[in-house]
C-alpha cells in the first residue's frame, strides 16, 4: 500500500518536507468564472460601479491571494512566486446573462508546485468581483473553478482536455 505523505507517525496531518526535492520551473493555470446580470456587466465594462474599477481591483486581489495561499491553505508551503498573470474575457448566453471568465497563471522556480496558488488567485478574483458588485445584485454565481494545466515537478505535466462548463 502506498505511504500517505501528509500524515505523521501518529496519523495526524503534517506539511510534507520538500527540502530534498529538486528545484524546477513550475507553472499552473486555473480558471474560474462569475455569472452576472446585464446591469452588472454594463456597469463593469463602463467603469460605473461605485466601488471603482472592478477588474483592476479583482486583478490586484488575485495577485495578493496567490502570494498568500500558504496563509490560507494549511498544508501549502510558502513559495517564492516568479510571476502571476490574471486575464479576463466575457461571454453572453441566450438568457442575457454575462459570464466573466478568469484565467490565473502562476509561475515559480522551486521544489513544489503552484496549482493551489493559481486556484486561490482565480477564486479570490471571482469573490472580489462579487464583493464589488453585490450592492447591485446578489444573484451572481461563481464557478466552476478548476485547474487547466500545470507543468514541472515529479508527477509531470497535466493538461485538461476541455473547458469545464
Amino acid at each position: 500500500m502506498a505511504e500517505f505523505t501528509h500524515f505523521n507517525e501518529e496519523g495526524r496531518a503534517k506539511m510534507v518536507d520538500v527540502s530534498d526535492k529538486p528545484e524546477t520551473a513550475r507553472t499552473a493555470l486555473a480558471h474560474s468564472s462569475i455569472t452576472v446580470s446585464k446591469e452588472i456587466y454594463d456597469k463593469i465594462t463602463n467603469n460605473e460601479m461605485k466601488k471603482g474599477d472592478v477588474l483592476a481591483v479583482a486583478q490586484v486581489a488575485a495577485v495578493m491571494a496567490a502570494k498568500k495561499t500558504w496563509d490560507l491553505i494549511p498544508m501549502c508551503h510558502p513559495i517564492p512566486l516568479t510571476g502571476v498573470n490574471i486575464s479576463f474575457s466575457w461571454e453572453q448566453d441566450m438568457d442575457e446573462n454575462y459570464h466573466l471568465y478568469i484565467g490565473a497563471a502562476v509561475k515559480t522556480k522551486g521544489n513544489t508546485g503552484v496549482e493551489m496558488e493559481a486556484l486561490t488567485a482565480a477564486s479570490v478574483c471571482a469573490l472580489t468581483v462579487y464583493d464589488m458588485c453585490k450592492a447591485v445584485d446578489k444573484g451572481m454565481v461563481i464557478g466552476p473553478t478548476y485547474l487547466v494545466e500545470k507543468t514541472g515537478g515529479k508527477n509531470g505535466d497535466f493538461k485538461r482536455d476541455e473547458k469545464v462548463k
